[in-house]
């Protein structure tokens, strides 16, 4: 459930006033917010149309080359249950059974990346913080792994990648929790060491399952998954995705003020009637289930979590309803390109999304930390 509306002490005597009027950047005229939303709105538009012809070029773009009026032909006979050609069925089949559901994949897992770590840096007050920050990640992915070596929970069929990366998430989450949390508190600084350190023993926890792994096909495949791939994008998997992603950017977006408040730190939070310790813990459920459905379907992507946001913040400012509405967009076009580039820089072998991402998000990563210095690190 969203939190409840808090109040916020006056600097004057009288009644509080609502969240809404509150923080963390200066008050604003009608005009300046007017200015401010059509902005947001013009942002959020140009995204919008920039995603859109980014997913019909990616479509069109591979081994076979489709031009973007025979790819949306293509999707609208796809969409309306038009006819086609049959000296088309071949190309058709290309478009709407493999590269589709991988392309809106990309969109949607680039989405959640970029939502989630703009979360996570606001709960651990960090800007350099990410979802392999608190460990998350890494347990995702040795629930992932674990079910795909060892053909674990079976039963669940084509969803048992995504049900164990979502209990290898909620464990990881469960665990950062309580080797950090103190007399039932929890400090920023000590979620983000505890995060780091659990990271590399869930990494060190997955070398030894693909080590052991009986089959050296299996373990060549988890090796490959484990660095980034959407490769194994299908139909069948897109909703679970679709509908873990979305429902996430819905309650993220609601708790926007929320993030404003925790990132001002915990005495600031207290004192605006904010619990921060209550609300850590809902938004680290959450963020577990976001990334384990994502983890489950494209394996460990390093950096998106990191890099997005600090790039829209410098466009739309530091209010995070703000920033969670332009995020995804972004997250969701950046990801698109980099799939393309993956599958198609050295066709027909295929780079891991791992690799590309991080050559974007290193010198990104520096960047931030030199420039925030002893700031990017919370209390």
């Amino acid at each position: 459930m969203p939190p409840p509306p808090v109040a916020v002490p006056s600097a004057h005597s009288g009644p509080a006033a609502p969240l809404d009027a509150a923080p963390p950047e200066p008050p604003v005229g009608p005009k300046g917010r007017l200015a401010s939303r059509r902005g947001l709105l013009l942002a959020c538009g140009l995204l919008t149309l920039a995603l859109a012809c980014s997913i019909v070029l990616a479509i069109g773009l591979g081994a076979a080359v489709v031009s973007p009026a025979d790819t949306a032909r293509y999707l609208w006979a796809a969409l309306s249950g038009g006819r086609i050609a049959a000296g088309e069925v071949t190309t058709y089949q290309i478009i709407w059974e493999i590269r589709t559901p991988r392309v809106l994949l990309a969109a949607l897992v680039g989405a959640g990346l970029s939502a989630i770590g703009v979360a996570i840096q606001a709960l651990v007050r960090n800007a350099l913080a990410d979802p392999f920050v608190l460990g998350v990640s890494s347990g995702a992915s040795v629930g992932a792994v674990g079910v795909t070596v060892t053909g674990g929970l079976a039963a669940l069929g084509v969803y048992a990648v995504s049900a164990g990366a979502f209990l290898g998430a909620l464990v990881a989450s469960l665990l950062v929790y309580a080797a950090s949390s103190r007399r039932g508190t929890l400090s920023p600084l000590r979620l983000v060491l505890t995060g780091v350190a659990l990271s590399l023993g869930f990494q060190a926890v997955m070398s030894l399952i693909i080590y052991f792994a009986p089959d050296a096909e299996a373990t060549s495949m988890v090796l490959y998954w484990t660095m980034g791939s959407f490769g194994a994008a299908a139909w069948g998997t897109l909703p679970v995705v679709a509908a873990g992603v979305v429902l996430g950017l819905l309650l993220l977006h609601r708790y926007g003020r929320t993030l404003d408040v925790l990132a001002l730190g915990d005495e600031t939070a207290a004192s605006l009637g904010v619990d921060p310790d209550r609300h850590r813990k809902t938004l680290l459920v959450l963020v577990s289930l976001m990334t384990g459905v994502m983890v489950a379907v494209s394996g460990s992507i390093a950096f998106v979590g990191l890099v997005m946001p600090h790039l829209v913040r410098m466009v739309v400012g530091a209010g995070h309803a703000r920033v969670l509405a332009v995020a995804p967009l972004a997250g969701a076009v950046f990801m698109v390109w980099v799939d393309l580039v993956s599958r198609t820089l050295v066709s027909p072998r295929e780079l891991p999304l791992g690799v590309i991402t991080a050559l974007v998000g290193v010198p990104v990563f520096l960047a931030v930390m030199r420039r925030k210095g002893p700031l990017s690190g919370g209390r």
